[in-house]
């Protein structure tokens, strides 16, 4: 027998407070417009600061200092320093930030596959 989305709601989420405010916080932070297309880029590979920016079009120097740091704080992204003259530094995609990718792409799928539907369903409101 096929469960209920009820169900399977009350199977995967943790209804208390503080688990709900985490996924909220968290989701509020890799699905921010510049997390997105910064974890994309570096499922290319490791990629140095200004090569990351010249992919990002648009992206300030300041934002994208502040969403590596925010990445690398979560996990998502490792930074890795080399001794070198002059100073070079990469960032890269870690297991956690690609596992996370891996899902995250799955809901990229369905928006793509309803798209159609949801821009009728927009203009329908206009």
């Amino acid at each position: 027998m096929e469960k209920s989305l009820p169900d399977v709601i009350g199977d995967i989420c943790d209804p208390k407070e503080s688990s709900v405010a985490f996924v909220r916080d968290l989701f509020g932070r890799l699905g921010e417009k510049w997390s997105m297309r910064a974890l994309d880029e570096l499922a290319h590979g490791p990629l140095r600061f200004t090569a990351l920016m010249n992919a990002l079009p648009g992206i300030s120097h300041r934002i994208l200092t502040v969403t590596l740091r925010t990445l690398e704080g979560d996990g998502m992204v490792s930074r890795t320093a080399y001794p070198e003259t002059p100073p070079r530094v990469e960032y890269a995609l870690t297991p956690l930030g690609e596992s996370f990718l891996c899902r995250a792409l799955s809901m990229v799928a369905w928006a793509q596959d309803h798209q159609q539907e949801i821009e009728t369903n927009r203009a329908a409101r206009r």
